[in-house]
């Protein structure tokens, strides 16, 4: 049953691609190859680059896909593989696709600008501001979650055992050495490609043979060369991913993010082809059911599939990636169906095996059935409170994948899956620290605090909030789950942000804006449906530690609102103007 629902998504992923990109690329954006784009006009060798459209797309695919693909549905399936499946899907390819594809064609035609930058030009100077705060919030809290995961992942607990992986599903200190080795790779691959010139092919092939070997020796050696006693806690690896995520931040885009994120797609190639090898060679039953309407504890259906699901179906931090750094190293504006629809049915599949895997990748165990196990995993939302164990879930289910292949060893399947899941987490950590900081010079432009646009200081700010969320509890516990409900709404607030700023553009220029218009629609009232289930439960909780998670909540309902009358007003604007001839985005004096 299983390979045969894979098996219909693919054809769903071709015709979208081959078909409906298509379409938007020539009919809806008009995209010309002939143009001018900002790698080329602006470059600067730090993040002004012209690259590559082969490597862009790993460092754009890597950069957008992270945790969230993972753990989005490996939470969400409580609700069954039915609903998470379609929304992956569908969603994908007629709303996240869209979305990316256009935050990327926008921003391209604005000199690179960010997402928020972008609005200024279509709505005015105090919409742009509104979603600036937005995106502050949204990286903030996304990342704060990242670094948590990652460091759990890292850490070791008493009942860690180096032969048995999953005897605690939310352990994996065999990542640290293959994930410290990639940064340095990359860093010698980045020097190689960029400073000595050195051809691609021939220098990734040896970059991804010793990557791989960085995973046996991750394996072989678990510790490195510390015991238990001595190696790092939880604690003491938020604190080394935040410094690491500062550096990556100011380092030149070419030093460290585009080799390593190429290096990067290059492993998720692999681990894909081999996990949906498996699915077809194994063909295992679903153990979870088709739809479960109200699992104990559990929130609405409707909207919290749609939240929970963001990467992997639709997701706003995506539009800051296009526009943060995707656009100011495309090529040539051709190159923007590939990287931008194309990245996100890639990072499409990855939601969908991440579904497969907590779904249909569940073994039997202790004389239990694959379903009873299922059902004790999900047996309601508390036992989603640890977003490290769902991972677990995800890594151990893809590895079976794996293992259907003819892996005997379990432990080799299962470092492999959790160094591809550390290695994609760490990629967007730190592309959306620089991202953070881009926003964060943009707001300091916005108030004339020109301190903000030295990168140090940006960077050590976007640092420092990102800190804040990666180490806040509520009840004395780690606040992972509430964080997620709060970046979901967040992140699928700025979905529907960034689809408005498209479909205003559109607007302003003549073009039909129902291809936008009808996802950005359902993105506004979804997320604002969900936006006030989460702020009556965050002030519950006020008492415990909520009080804060409401009041950021409250604002983010807010500026979603103002922002979306202003879009609004835009609109009746536009509607009374002759269409703009130019595809360039022009900047208004409107405040």
């Amino acid at each position: 049953m299983s390979a045969l629902v894979t098996a219909l998504c693919f054809v769903g992923y071709f015709f979208g691609y081959v078909f409906y990109s298509r379409f938007l690329a020539r009919q809806l954006f008009e995209l010309d190859p002939a143009a001018q784009t900002p790698s080329h006009e602006l470059r600067d060798g730090v993040d002004y680059v012209p690259t590559n459209r082969f490597v862009l797309f790993g460092h754009h695919w890597a950069s957008i896909t992270g945790l969230s693909p993972m753990l989005g549905p490996a939470v969400a399936v409580i609700w069954g593989w039915l609903p998470a499946m379609l929304w992956v899907l569908v969603g994908a390819l007629f709303v996240g696709c869209v979305h990316d594809f256009g935050a990327l064609v926008v921003s391209m035609r604005a000199k690179g600008m960010s997402i928020g930058k972008v609005t200024e030009g279509i709505i005015g100077k105090r919409a742009k501001t509104l979603f600036h705060l937005v995106i502050f919030f949204g990286i903030a809290l996304a990342m704060g979650v990242f670094v948590y995961v990652i460091a759990v992942m890292f850490s070791i607990s008493d009942a860690w055992n180096p032969e048995q992986p999953m005897a605690d599903p939310s352990s994996f200190p065999t990542a640290v050495f293959p994930s410290g080795v990639l940064i340095g790779l990359a860093m010698v691959m980045g020097y190689l490609l960029y400073k000595k010139q050195f051809p691609l092919l021939p220098t990734a092939v040896v970059g991804f043979v010793l990557m791989l070997a960085a995973v046996w020796g991750g394996l072989r050696f678990p510790l490195l060369w510390l015991d238990r006693s001595s190696w790092p806690d939880q604690n003491v690896w938020i604190v080394i991913l935040l410094i690491y995520s500062f550096v990556a931040s100011v380092l030149p885009v070419w030093s460290l993010l585009q080799a390593r994120d190429f290096l990067n797609s290059l492993l998720l190639y692999l681990g894909l082809a081999l996990c949906y090898l498996g699915v077809f060679v194994w063909r295992p039953e679903f153990a979870a059911p088709a739809f479960r309407a109200h699992p104990e504890g559990a929130p609405s259906f409707y909207p919290f599939v749609f939240i929970i699901i963001a990467c992997g179906a639709a997701s706003g931090f995506h539009s800051l990636v296009a526009s943060g750094t995707t656009a100011k190293q495309i090529d040539k504006e051709t190159d923007a169906r590939f990287i931008g629809y194309g990245g996100m049915v890639g990072e499409s599949l990855l939601g969908l095996l991440a579904v497969l895997a907590c779904t249909a990748g569940i073994l039997g165990t202790g004389g239990y059935q694959p379903a009873e196990v299922w059902a004790n995993t999900y047996r309601n939302w508390d036992s989603m409170q640890s977003l490290g164990t769902q991972v677990g879930v995800f890594i151990t289910g893809a590895a079976q994948f794996i293992e259907k292949l003819g892996v005997a060893d379990h432990r080799l399947a299962t470092a492999f899956i959790a160094v591809v899941v550390v290695s994609f987490a760490l990629t967007t950590l730190d592309s959306a620290t620089r991202l953070l900081r881009f926003n964060i010079s943009e707001i300091g432009d916005t108030l004339r605090l020109r301190i903000l646009d030295n990168r140090f200081v940006s960077s050590l700010l976007a640092v420092g909030v990102i800190a804040f969320f990666a180490f806040y509890k509520i009840g004395g516990r780690p606040a992972g789950l509430a964080l997620w409900r709060l970046f979901g709404t967040t992140n699928q607030l700025l979905a529907g942000l960034a689809l408005l700023a498209v479909t205003l553009y559109l607007v302003q220029r003549g073009k039909s804006p129902w291809f936008t218009g009808v996802p950005m629609l359902f993105m506004a009232v979804t997320t604002i449906l969900a936006m006030f289930s989460n702020l009556r439960d965050f002030w519950a909780q006020r008492g415990e530690g909520g009080g804060p998670l409401f009041a950021i909540g409250l604002i983010l309902l807010v500026l979603a609102i103002w922002l979306m009358a202003e879009g609004v007003v835009a609109l009746a604007r536009f509607r009374k103007q002759k269409p703009i001839e130019t595809m360039r985005v022009t900047y208004s004096d409107e405040s």
